[in-house]
């Protein structure tokens, strides 16, 4: 059974930075399209960035345009989600997931494979 793992996760006062990680274990994410979702309280699971198997392609939500970096080493089978500029509404557990198909989707039905997620809290 394919699984996700991510870390990095934790309490940062609002305006920090933090680094999430994404790994899976003894296999390749080369061939993965990857992404990463959030899921605050009280809303529904929401796409945050996205990046193509070669890393050439990223693709991100509004809300963290200009504060998130995705990026992925296929050597290393990582894909990291960089944060700067963190506001208390980033609070969420954090999820990376990922898909075949070449092409994002911002539907978390269309991702196959998920991690357990990671929490981060923002606080003010």
């Amino acid at each position: 059974h394919v699984r996700l793992v991510e870390s990095g996760g934790g309490l940062v006062q609002a305006g920090g930075s933090l680094r999430l990680s994404c790994a899976r274990s003894g296999r390749t994410l080369s061939s993965y399209t990857m992404s990463w979702f959030r899921h605050a309280p009280g809303k529904e699971r929401e796409f945050v960035a996205a990046i193509s198997r070669s890393g050439g392609s990223t693709y991100y939500a509004d809300s963290v345009k200009g504060r998130f970096t995705i990026s992925r080493d296929n050597t290393e089978n990582t894909v990291d989600l960089q944060k700067n500029s963190l506001k208390p509404e980033d609070t969420a557990v954090y999820y990376c997931a990922g898909r075949t198909s070449g092409y994002y989707s911002s539907s978390l039905n269309e991702w196959e494979i998920w991690g357990q997620g990671t929490q981060v809290t923002v606080s003010s």
